[in-house]
């Protein structure tokens, strides 16, 4: 199996603006040695961070633009049993954090976030 790392939609938003000053050495090198993916929900939620004006770029071009500068993809598993992985994650309210976590939980893979409620109940998932 490929070695790969999620992102967290703040994630994305900080690496398309170049600031890597805010990632931890560790998260840098996480990034160097794994293969960057996103829930595609990453994308309905830059809509909506689009939509309330907290970001300029459309989704689009912020996706686009890190698939070429970092091989970003998105994750093509069914749906319906990330739905199913999210059911059991009653810790949150946030149907975003649910099916982003659901969908590296699927494979018990890394999550990079700095949401500590994500990191509290999500054991691959990390910062520091």
């Amino acid at each position: 199996m490929e070695s790969v790392i999620y992102l967290d939609t703040h994630v994305v938003v900080w690496l398309y603006a170049g600031e890597m000053d805010l990632f931890s050495r560790r998260a840098i090198r996480s990034l160097e040695k794994n293969d960057p993916i996103i829930s595609p929900i990453v994308e309905l939620e830059l809509q909506y961070l689009l939509e309330t004006e907290r970001i300029t770029v459309p989704p689009d071009e912020i996706i686009q633009t890190l698939a070429v500068e970092m091989g970003l993809r998105k994750c093509t598993h069914h749906f319906a049993s990330i739905v199913t992985k999210s059911l059991k994650m009653t810790w949150t309210r946030d149907p975003f954090d649910r099916i982003i976590t659901a969908h590296a939980a699927i494979d018990q893979s890394l999550l990079l976030t700095k949401d500590q409620t994500i990191a509290s109940n999500y054991q691959n998932a990390f910062w520091d």
